[in-house]
């Protein structure tokens, strides 16, 4: 047994063990639950066409997908969050379990319509964290060379969102030589790497669903809640 003597730094009431049964609960049965995001609102948008690639994919694989249309969706803080695009989008997140987030890369970085879909979720809504647990893969398309600006930043935003962002990813250069007249992706080692991508995600969504309330939950917010109540309660005694 761990005493104060070995970590003086930790208040050890709040320094649990690690519960492996948390980590193996009985799977929910219902198809794995993805919402996915694109970055652009083109007339030909290749990271929505990549999305739908991603779609038809996720579905083999067992999933239940749902889009997100980002047309007519306003700017973050530029409209009540009553607004029906803005409503709607927090339904989406709050009924996936995991999400796909599909931006093309503009000026080495993801664009302002991808941003403010992710500004529009928030990172809490009072005790609740919307995405927090929730799996996520990170895919973009590029017009020139491959390059991973937009994933690297889809990556970090999944972080400070608190996401479980998988380890696999999807960059797709020069996008409009890898789509046919009909929308639908060619074969090639980029197709190929969403197949990776989609299996990936689904796998992770099965494994981390269950548990994902146990696998995010952390010593320092056990701490701070303690803390927090105990004041409350000292308060109501004076």
């Amino acid at each position: 047994m761990t005493d104060q003597n070995t970590l003086p730094a930790a208040d050890l009431r709040h320094v649990n063990p690690i519960d492996l049964q948390a980590l193996r609960p009985a799977f929910s049965t219902h198809p794995p639950r993805i919402l996915i995001l694109y970055g652009s609102v083109r007339a030909v948008s290749y990271s929505r066409l990549l999305a739908q690639e991603a779609g038809r994919l996720l579905e083999h694989f067992g999933a239940e997908v749902r889009f997100f249309d980002p047309s007519g969706l306003p700017l973050p803080d530029d409209a009540p969050v009553s607004h029906p695009k803005v409503q709607e989008l927090r339904a989406l997140s709050e009924w996936s379990e995991g999400q796909v987030w599909v931006s093309p890369e503009r000026h080495g970085a993801i664009t302002g319509i991808m941003k403010a879909q992710i500004d529009w979720i928030p990172l809490s809504i009072g005790a609740i964290r919307p995405t927090q647990g929730k799996t996520l893969a990170v895919m973009q398309v590029s017009g020139g060379s491959q390059s991973f600006n937009a994933v690297n930043t889809l990556r970090l935003l999944g972080r400070w969102m608190r996401m479980i962002t998988i380890p696999n990813r999807s960059s797709v250069a020069k996008a409009y030589q890898e789509f046919d007249a009909a929308g639908r992706m060619k074969p090639s080692s980029y197709y190929d790497r969403v197949v990776d991508v989609c299996e990936e995600l689904v796998k992770f969504t099965w494994m981390t669903r269950d548990c994902s309330l146990y696998l995010t939950d952390r010593y320092s917010e056990r701490k701070e809640e303690a803390e927090k109540l105990e004041k409350r309660v000292n308060l109501q005694s004076i």
